[in-house]
C-alpha cells in the first residue's frame, strides 16, 4: 500500500546531493546538520528551486534516490498549483515512484492470482472482496486514474479518440474512490483519511499538476511507458 513516506526515506546520498547543490552559493549553503536536525529546516531547504534545477540540468546519471527524485519534482509543480501540503506531496511523490515501476500498475491484492489490469474488473471485483480488500482496490483505482490521468494523459486522450474512456472518466472514479476510501477505518490507521479527501477534492489540480510535471519535466523513455489499462 503506498503511503506519505517520501521523506521519510531520503537516504544519505540524497542529502549529500541537496548539499552539495546548495554549496555553490554561501548564502544558500546548508549543511547535513541543518537536514538532519529539524524537520521543518529540511523541508524548507529541500523547496529550494535550485534542486529542481540541479536535477535537471544534470547530464549523466543522478546518484539520488526515486523517492527524492519524485518528491523534489511533484512538490515543485504542486506548489505551483498552489496545493502546498508536503503530505499530499509525500503521497503523490511515493505513487509516482511506485507507478513508475509498471508491475505496481496491476491490482495489489497478492492473494488473487488473476490479476485485475482492467479498471472495470477492479470495479467488478469490489463486489467479491472484504472490507479490508475492498479499502486497498479502492485506493488503488484512485491511484491508477491519478497516475494515468497525470502522468500518461496524452495516452489516454489518444484511447479516448478510438472509443476508450476520456479524462473527465478518469477524474471521476479517481475522485469518488478516494471519497469512499476517505472514510474508511483503515485511513484512519494509516493516517491517510485527510490525504485522500484533499486528492478527492482537487483530483483535477493535482492531475494537471501532474501533466505539468509529465509534459516539462519528465523524461520517461517508451520502455517505462505501461499499456494502458482501462
Amino acid at each position: 500500500m503506498i503511503r506519505a513516506n517520501c521523506r521519510a526515506r531520503f537516504t544519505a546520498a540524497d542529502f549529500d546531493f541537496v548539499v552539495r547543490t546548495l554549496a555553490r552559493s554561501q548564502s544558500d549553503n546548508v549543511s547535513l546538520v541543518d537536514l538532519l536536525s529539524d524537520s521543518e529546516t529540511r523541508d524548507s531547504i529541500l523547496d529550494h528551486p535550485r534542486l529542481v534545477e540541479a536535477i535537471l540540468s544534470h547530464s549523466g546519471q543522478l546518484c539520488i534516490s526515486s523517492q527524492f527524485y519524485f518528491y523534489v519534482l511533484a512538490r515543485h509543480v504542486l506548489q505551483q498549483a498552489s496545493i502546498n501540503d508536503r503530505k499530499i506531496c509525500d503521497y503523490v511523490a511515493s505513487l509516482l515512484e511506485t507507478f513508475s515501476r509498471a508491475s505496481q500498475l496491476h491490482s495489489p491484492d497478492k492473494s488473487d492470482h488473476h490479476a485485475h489490469e482492467y479498471i472495470s474488473d477492479m470495479l467488478i471485483a469490489l463486489q467479491r472482496v472484504t472490507p479490508e480488500q475492498a479499502f486497498l482496490l479502492r485506493a488503488h483505482v484512485g491511484n491508477y486514474s491519478l497516475f494515468v490521468s497525470g502522468i500518461f494523459h496524452e495516452n489516454a486522450q489518444r484511447r479516448c479518440e478510438r472509443g476508450g474512456p476520456d479524462l473527465k472518466f478518469y477524474e471521476q472514479i479517481g475522485r469518488t474512490n478516494y471519497q469512499l476510501v476517505a472514510s474508511h477505518a483503515a485511513a484512519r490507521r494509516c493516517e491517510l483519511d485527510d490525504v485522500f479527501g484533499e486528492l478527492a477534492e482537487r483530483f483535477r489540480d493535482v492531475r494537471l499538476a501532474l501533466n505539468q510535471l509529465s509534459d516539462r519535466l519528465l523524461n520517461l523513455d517508451d520502455d517505462m511507458r505501461p499499456s494502458l489499462a482501462l
